[in-house]
């Protein structure tokens, strides 16, 4: 295992010439046309947003029923891209997640609109560090990254008393991949592994083929478990990036997991937490969202009915009734389609529903110590050698570093 070092700038673009990176492999387009960066509002929609920028509704109303829901998955203050000739919209881009996006285009005198991926890379990093202020603090400040600092409390939750153990002076290392989009951290990150020394004695968690993260020895440290939200048949539709449409011919994602039930079959909450949606949200139909700790959410969509006192504020329990299967909204037969997003990125919800072992066994197992002992190996050289890091980013008046691809040429 070898510690990434701090990514070396390659050029720096002004911010009307950045943009031209996103676009640029969309076509030729007029020199008068401009590119516009903006935050998807509260409560915007894919529809607003054609009755704003003049697109006719018959564009929307005539989009396949799958990329109706994904127009439901747009983020709430995502950042997307827009390019204009004059007044007219030539293209857009709008997030849906950290691997997909919907590309809305003009062709002829009408438009389209399809799922394609957004462009990044990842690059691994390793930041060791002292703890002074916060430890959470402490890695916001070396970092400029709330969701690391997060998440490495998060991971370390099942082994730590964060308010009883953590001193200063205390030491940290974490072993983890970024994205970049443009010169920015994109998206969630990704811990690998990480390591607490608190009283001269380290405290390793590593992270899992299947998400979760171990100690050294192979014991499941998760903490933050959710359960399946209902009794069902069977899996009708799995959580992909990306499916191939068998009509269409194109990929498209799918983000959530799809339960076939009978009509009426009770939906539960799947964890503790705070209802922040309760209504009809357009392709999904009836639908409940429940905010939980730690930056996770749940979506539960195609309902028949939403139980009587679950609405926008209710605080709600693991199992609490919140309303019966159905098959409202662009729904083909009663089944639950169920999201779940971290950090507001859909994730696969069955990689984070509660496990039936505690323990690595076999040769999972045998594969799982390997890779433990590399990285326990890397986290206390990074211990010893005191690497610090500065964000891979920064911002230089009103221009950007920015990072083509880690296979660039100029890359260096």
């Amino acid at each position: 295992m070898r510690i990434i070092k701090q990514i070396k700038p390659i050029k720096i673009f002004r911010n009307t010439l950045k943009f031209w990176l996103v676009f640029g492999t969309f076509g030729v387009f007029s020199h008068a046309a401009t590119i516009q960066e903006a935050k998807w509002e509260q409560g915007q929609t894919l529809l607003t947003f054609f009755e704003k920028n003049a697109i006719p509704l018959k564009t929307y109303y005539d989009l396949a029923p799958e990329d109706k829901e994904l127009a439901d998955e747009i983020i709430s203050g995502s950042t997307y891209y827009t390019l204009y000739d004059d007044s007219t919209l030539l293209q857009a881009l709008i997030p849906i997640n950290e691997n997909s996006q919907l590309h809305v285009f003009k062709q002829g005198d009408s438009y389209g609109m399809r799922a394609i991926p957004v462009v990044y890379f990842s690059k691994e990093h390793t930041i060791s560090l002292s703890v002074d202020n916060s430890l959470y603090n402490d890695i916001v400040n070396l970092t400029g990254d709330s969701f690391l600092a997060s998440d490495f409390i998060q991971a370390h939750k099942g082994n730590v008393n964060f308010r009883k153990e953590v001193r200063k002076g205390d030491q940290l290392a974490v072993i983890y991949e970024r994205k970049y989009r443009l010169g920015k951290n994109f998206g969630s990150p990704n811990i690998k592994a990480s390591t607490l020394k608190i009283n001269n004695k380290n405290r390793y968690v590593i992270r899992h083929d299947d998400g979760h993260f171990y100690d050294l020895q192979g014991n499941n440290l998760t903490k933050y478990l959710l359960t399946v939200p209902l009794q069902y048949k069977r899996i009708s539709s799995h959580f992909s990036m990306g499916r191939k449409h068998p009509i269409l011919g194109y990929k498209r994602p799918h983000l959530g997991t799809d339960y076939a039930a009978p009509r009426h079959t009770p939906i539960r909450a799947s964890g503790d937490g705070k209802v922040i949606f309760a209504g009809t949200k357009g392709g999904y139909g009836r639908t409940v969202i429940i905010q939980h700790n730690n930056g996770y959410r749940t979506l539960y969509a195609h309902m028949q009915k939403i139980e009587r006192g679950i609405r926008m504020g209710t605080r709600v329990k693991q199992g609490k009734r919140i309303g019966t299967v159905g098959s409202t909204g662009l729904s083909t037969g009663p089944h639950l389609h169920f999201g779940l997003y971290r950090n507001g990125n859909a994730v696969n919800p069955i990689k984070h529903l509660k496990i039936t072992h505690s323990k690595l066994q076999g040769k999972e197992k045998e594969t799982f110590l390997a890779n433990a002992k590399n990285y326990k190996k890397a986290l206390n050289i990074a211990l010893s050698e005191d690497k610090f890091q500065n964000t891979p980013f920064k911002r230089i008046k009103d221009g950007y570093i920015v990072y083509l691809s880690q296979d660039d040429k100029n890359f260096n």
